[in-house]
């Protein structure tokens, strides 16, 4: 028999690890989607964008999907900005938050950059910590502190603190007020007007500052880089292993006729009617210096193409060009995707595996934010370590923290086990969070598959007839040892489809054999399952109620998580939250009611004037308000429609179709596009960038028939959107006839 490479010794012992349970030190799970971020500046680029969008992108889909079984995505967040992103200041942010994305799910690529003789848009620093603003202010003419202190305010509520650029409607108040297009074009002349005097204002003073040694140079170059440069030192500059991830398109225009205002400040940064040579330098620091000693010259395309007078560049004149750098472009990509798929070969295509290892990262993500219940804890370390040989129940309302509290116990179980001779194994399922936990039949395949690693049992004998398969699973269950005993632990058997009976409970052993604790957990009133095992368990001993979390134990986990997360309230704002709250989080204090709650807390500022009216009552008004503000924020036709089909959506739904159907969507593209014209009639990217991430933990991503896909993870949130998607179903149903 050959020996073992490093490599394969290496797959040997972490797929021990994943099978026995193991939480420390898990890897990454393996992607199913190809996501590029597209970094460039706006105006000089837009040919080039455009006929990636039109022509390129859709042979990378397909390409992607047929050869590789990968989702394509792109995110172009220079397409579709809305008054509403440049109001709250929130673009740049989003844009470090989607290469932060790329870079975590994309095989292969994740980032390509387009570079030409343009340095782009510096925007204002939107946030300055205290003790740097006070410097700036301390070295600023009396005129310019006035315009700054007026633009920023103090958030002690953040730690650290920091001085926060206030949104522009919050002072010239019409400058989204679509209903009076004059008012909204004034106010927004204003800001920019402003914009300018406030940028000139940081960057007086940060070079002040430098001149007297309180700046280091790169303290005085973040109030002068542009969001281009950002998004390179995130996407380049700052990553990992650059030649299989990121590509560079340089593109030089020669003789561009400086003279012709109109065209020619498209293409390079124009001061005064000139050429800004201090954004000519920054940008060839960047581009001939920077990344070229990050990048090697195979990842770097360069091109140069002559000026024209008619548009500068033109499709038509340069069309050459124009599909040389397209055909480019999608050879280096599929390059790219190809070695990424090459090198995630391996245990990434054993399912059993990577079923595993996304049920124990589920454990760590849920187990993390956990406060108290101490009392629940010691009842199930009782049970674990007893003498009871029938399965144990939690159970309780939707939202009360099941799914937490049995990830805390899966976290804690194997402290449980005081004996250096005992390796305790965690069988774990948090069942509806993928394909192989939904149904009956594949989760006991999928269980079998990872008791017959265990204990050395061939795995080829696993039935696939049902009955057979269930008692397959309960013989297998005897293989448990002294020395390694099973804790199987199954979160919400609600979940769990229909089909084949599986909530009959008849595959559920009611006597465990030796060494085998058997723990679940299910909702009250959801298929009759807590009455079924009530039936099929005698001991009522082996049923704990998982009880809202009281009133103290509320704010404490509320406190718990403002600190985890940098942030605090004023005395006075909790003083108005006691005030009026106490009695509703007496009576309405779930989890999930206590995290909504939090959810709103975290946004508020210092200087935020909080009202009784400011939080809600009860779980699904809290969900309302949620819902609202993000509607109010983003648009209400668009929120309504998306999160809609999300709602209808029976397993989740991929980002992509997400995209596909609202751009589907006459309703909403109409609204959409009332003041910008798209390159091609589909939802930016941006869009729905924004919406997600105003929905933190809410929308929940998981697998489902080899697809990565969005849902509710609380059935509270649908049942709130159902009365809204019914009559958007037939977009539904067109869009699965034509696809």
């Amino acid at each position: 028999m050959p020996e073992l490479t490093s490599t394969d010794a290496q797959e040997t012992e972490l797929m021990r690890h994943i099978f026995y349970g193991n939480l420390h030190n898990l890897p990454s799970l393996a992607s199913k989607i190809v996501r590029i971020f597209t970094s460039s500046t706006f105006t000089d680029t837009s040919m080039e964008r455009n006929s990636l969008m039109q022509h390129t992108y859709p042979k990378l889909k397909e390409y992607c999907r047929e050869k590789h079984g990968l989702e394509f995505q792109v995110v172009d967040m220079r397409w579709g900005v809305r008054d509403e992103a440049t109001d709250d200041h929130k673009t740049t942010e989003l844009c470090m938050q989607e290469i932060d994305n790329c870079q975590r799910v994309s095989v292969g690529p994740n980032f390509v950059v387009f570079l030409a003789q343009k340095y782009g848009y510096r925007p204002l620093p939107t946030k300055i910590e205290e003790a740097e603003f006070r410097n700036i202010l301390s070295v600023s003419s009396p005129d310019d502190a006035r315009l700054l202190s007026l633009w920023y305010k103090l958030d002690s509520n953040n730690i650290p603190s920091l001085f926060c650029l206030q949104p522009v409607s919050s002072i010239f108040t019409n400058f989204t007020n679509k209903a009076h297009p004059r008012l909204m074009e004034e106010d927004q002349s204003q800001w920019w007007e402003t914009m300018g005097k406030l940028n000139r204002a940081v960057r007086v003073a940060a070079l002040e500052l430098l001149n007297t040694g309180v700046f280091s140079a790169f303290d005085n170059h973040r109030y002068n880089w542009s969001v281009t440069e950002q998004e390179v030192v995130r996407g380049i500059l700052n990553a990992k292993d650059q030649v299989d991830h990121t590509l560079a398109f340089f593109r030089h225009i020669e003789n561009i006729n400086i003279g012709l205002l109109r065209h020619s400040m498209k293409f390079i940064d124009i001061v005064s009617k000139q050429v800004d040579e201090e954004a000519q330098r920054m940008l060839s620091d960047l581009r001939d210096v920077r990344v070229t000693a990050v990048l090697p010259e195979s990842s770097i395309i360069r091109y140069t193409v002559q000026w024209t007078d008619e548009d500068g560049l033109n499709k038509n004149f340069h069309a050459e060009y124009l599909q040389n750098f397209i055909e480019t472009f999608y050879t280096r990509l599929i390059e790219l995707i190809d070695r990424g798929v090459g090198q995630q070969k391996g245990l990434a295509s054993n399912r059993a595996y990577t079923e595993i290892l996304q049920q124990l990262h589920v454990v760590n993500n849920f187990s993390q934010d956990f406060q108290g219940r101490t009392d629940v804890l010691e009842r199930v370390h009782n049970y674990v370590q007893g003498s009871s040989k029938q399965p144990l129940v939690l159970w309780g309302e939707g939202g009360c923290g099941k799914s937490s509290m049995l990830a805390k116990i899966v976290s804690e179980s194997n402290s449980w086990f005081s004996s250096k001779q005992c390796t305790p194994i965690r069988l774990v399922r948090f069942l509806g969070t993928t394909p192989d936990s939904s149904s009956i039949g594949p989760l006991l395949r999928s269980v079998c598959q990872q008791i017959s690693y265990l204990y050395d049992v061939l795995d080829n004998a696993i039935p696939t007839e049902l009955s057979q398969l269930i008692n397959h699973f309960k013989r297998l269950l005897e293989k448990a040892t002294a020395d390694k005993p099973l804790n199987i632990f199954f979160d919400s058997l609600d979940q769990l489809s229909s089909a084949d009976g599986a909530h009959s409970m008849s595959w559920l052993p009611p006597i465990l054999p030796n060494h085998v604790k058997f723990i679940v957990s299910t909702l009250p009133g959801i298929y009759n399952i807590l009455n079924t095992l009530r039936n099929l368990i005698d001991s009522h001993e082996n049923f704990v109620q998982i009880k809202p979390l009281g009133e103290e134990l509320g704010k404490t986990v509320l406190k718990a998580w403002l600190v985890r997360h940098h942030r605090s309230i004023s005395e006075p704002q909790w003083f108005v939250f006691q005030f009026n709250f106490h009695e509703r989080l007496a009576e309405c204090n779930t989890p999930l009611y206590v995290k909504l709650v939090f959810d709103e807390m975290k946004l508020w500022k210092s200087y935020t004037k909080i009202q009784e009216k400011d939080l809600a009552t009860t779980v699904s008004t809290s969900i309302n308000k949620l819902l609202g503000r993000i509607e109010n924020q983003h648009g209400h036709i668009l929120v309504a429609h998306a999160f809609s089909y999300i709602t209808a959506s029976k397993s989740g739904i991929s980002e992509a179709e997400l995209e596909d159907l609202i751009s589907l969507d006459e309703t909403v593209l109409n609204d959409i596009y009332q003041y910008h014209l798209p390159p091609i009639r589909r939802i930016p990217p941006l869009l729905w960038t924004r919406i997600r991430n105003d929905v933190p933990n809410y929308l929940v991503e998981r697998e489902a028939d080899g697809v990565s896909v969005v849902s509710w993870y609380h059935r509270q949130f649908a049942e709130g959107k159902i009365h809204i998607f019914q009559k958007f179903i037939s977009n539904i149903l067109t869009y699965v006839l034509i696809c």
